[in-house]
């Protein structure tokens, strides 16, 4: 059963088959880069090579320890990998706090399924798993946010209990319990 985890150098090459399928124009879904001191993004050559993908792993991983530096507007997260086994089928991250722009648009967990995992509901797993964690974290409740014309994650929201709150440019705003019943 797919479960969420710490990013992990394990999943290396599905990492990348999920990187070529999401394609150049989204790409940046993928998370490799790092907001840790200073930013670094990986391209698609560079996390092929096993020693650079150790680095990014490593890297991604820090973003959620407090002691961590981070650039002025930036929160710490907390990324999380959805995998079955050594297979990578999505992404999450957990924002820590929110900046005025995570509050109107980006909330505290965004999440990507990769397009050949897709509609097999991973992205609500993925979401449900999440929120015990965020609620460790002190978040209560979550504010997690999608496109006014994606039905599949307005879904995925509700069914993991959000309530929508409102409409902020082009997104729809909603809270959702991080407890765990």
């Amino acid at each position: 059963m797919p479960i969420l985890v710490v990013p992990t150098t394990a999943v290396h090459r599905s990492f990348l088959a999920a990187w070529d399928e999401l394609g150049p124009d989204h790409e940046r879904w993928m998370g490799a880069r790092s907001i840790a001191g200073a930013e670094e993004e990986w391209t698609r050559g560079q996390a092929a090579d096993p020693a650079e993908f150790a680095r990014l792993v490593d890297a991604i991983r820090t973003e959620a320890e407090p002691e961590t530096e981070l650039a002025a507007g930036l929160v710490h997260q907390t990324v999380l990998w959805f995998v079955d086994g050594v297979e990578f089928l999505g992404r999450l991250s957990i924002r820590h706090d929110l900046t005025p722009a995570l509050i109107e648009v980006g909330g505290h967990i965004g999440y990507c399924v990769r397009p050949s995992a897709r509609r097999r509901g991973y992205a609500t797993q993925m979401l449900t798993q999440s929120l015990p964690i965020a609620g460790v974290l002190g978040i209560e409740p979550a504010l997690v946010t999608c496109d006014v014309d994606n039905a599949g994650s307005r879904k995925v929201i509700e069914a993991a209990g959000g309530e929508l709150e409102d409409e902020r440019h082009g997104k729809l705003r909603f809270w959702v319990p991080t407890h765990v019943s």
